[in-house]
């Protein structure tokens, strides 16, 4: 009889490889796609054109910050337009074929490698390695871009994985409210004392278990605390086959073998009520987009539960990281203003419109500078945010294949995590069917 971890590995690998086929179609085979930043000037040209700009709807509210602020400030007007999360593959794709992509394309940044080994980027090298303040900028995202020395991209949008830990519960459950976890056997002592309180719908953590995207976002940064890595360097085969991963994975598993250990629809989670739990009081600690602490805090205010914020730490104590996400944007090889769009792009970059955009609004800047001199007022829990990468350790993972091995729905990455956590997971044998994945491109 064939296993139960067998078989989901086996379809696993089916069903990603199928999705590899039609995301083949993305490459720009129409007659169009001639966009070209030769001649630019260097700050780009202001003349009152109108601009396109796709961005998917996780950072709907930053980016129409980001626009509004250009909009008042500029000839050109950035036409925006928010596509649902679930959609964008697809509609970048159709649109790649039938040459109609907008004059600016956002996506997120693990997402990236793969559409610009595609072509549907114009490259911008020239342009930016022109900006003074490059190595200021988010290298992950122009690093995602980046395609044999051609570089495509620049930071739209900063997304980094925190802890959060709700402090109310902590008292309640008898723990310091103000010192979250400092490694993952603490993550989980916390966890099972607010599990422990027994309180109708309240859970230790809560886990996206059929998000792969919220899985790597949430538990790769542990691994990376312990100096582990996640693929090799090229992104062709999958390492998480370690100690750091185990740990994780199994601290995770104790959770869910503990009654009110992890919350109700753990399990199912496809991503879409991923965060809801914890904003709406129901969760004591547990991994969290930084872009949505913003709510947290707003709600705070208002009288809501206290939020406590800190690094994501490793399986030992004394090291963190985070996963540096969001998305990054560069100019469409369908773009017939791309003297304008790189115009909205050098502003964007610059720190004043950071300090504007980003700091201003209590969101993270994708410009080092800035985070460094523009927080000095900020609630203190903005600034351990911003701490997590001015410091350096986190990281964006980078592979052609990163969405059919990890974020696409029935990944083998998900189920990897669906293994180990709810099953009898091998860890050995699941992160091979993660390799075979990453070097079918």
């Amino acid at each position: 009889m064939v296993s139960f971890n067998k078989l989901t590995r086996t379809l696993a690998g089916i069903a990603a490889a199928a999705l590899i086929v039609p995301l083949a179609a993305c490459g720009g085979s129409g007659n169009g796609g001639t966009a070209t930043a030769e001649g630019i000037p260097a700050k780009g040209t202001d003349d009152g054109t109108e601009i396109t700009l796709w961005t998917r709807s996780p950072l709907e509210r930053q980016a129409k910050n980001v626009v509004e602020a250009y909009n008042k400030s500029h000839k050109n007007q950035v036409k925006l337009e928010i596509i649902p999360n679930d959609d964008m593959e697809g509609k970048v794709g159709g649109a790649s074929q039938t040459d109609s992509l907008p004059d600016i394309l956002a996506g997120d940044v693990v997402r990236i490698p793969y559409w610009a080994s595609e072509g549907i980027f114009t490259d911008i090298t020239k342009q930016i390695d022109g900006l003074d303040n490059k190595a200021d900028l988010q290298q992950g995202h122009i690093e995602a871009g980046t395609v044999d020395g051609a570089e495509y991209t620049l930071p739209f949008i900063t997304d980094v994985s925190v802890m959060v830990w709700n402090k109310n519960l902590y008292k309640e459950a008898g723990l310091d409210p103000e010192q979250g976890p400092k490694s993952i056997d603490q993550f989980v002592e916390q966890a099972k004392k607010v599990a422990a309180l027994n309180k109708d719908g309240v859970a230790g953590s809560y886990l996206a278990g059929q998000s792969g995207g919220a899985l790597v976002f949430d538990l790769f940064p542990s691994v990376w605390a312990d100096g582990e890595s996640v693929m090799n360097k090229d992104g062709s085969e999958a390492t998480l086959d370690n100690d750091s991963m185990k740990g994780v994975l199994d601290a995770y598993k104790e959770l869910a073998n503990t009654t009110n250990g992890l919350g109700a629809g753990s399990k199912e989670e496809t991503g879409a009520t991923w965060t809801a739990p914890f904003a709406n009081g129901k969760i004591g600690v547990m991994p969290y987009p930084n872009t949505s602490t913003t709510a947290l805090f707003d709600a705070e205010k208002d009288g809501g539960f206290e939020v406590g914020v800190a690094p994501i730490p490793g399986t030992k104590e004394g090291k963190t990281s985070t996963f540096l996400g969001g998305d990054a944007m560069g100019i469409s090889k369908d773009s017939k203003h791309v003297a304008q769009a790189w115009n909205f792009l050098y502003w964007l970059m610059q720190s004043d419109a950071q300090k504007e955009v980003f700091a201003d609004q209590g969101d993270t800047a994708s410009n080092i500078q800035t985070l460094k001199t523009a927080y000095k007022d900020a609630d203190p829990r903005i600034q351990t945010i911003n701490s997590v990468i001015i410091d350096g350790n986190g990281q964006t993972p980078k592979s052609p294949a990163f969405n059919e091995a990890f974020n696409a729905a029935g990944s083998p990455w998900q189920l990897l995590v669906q293994n180990a956590v709810w099953g009898s997971g091998d860890l050995k044998a699941d992160n091979k069917a993660v390799t075979d994945v990453l070097s079918a491109q």
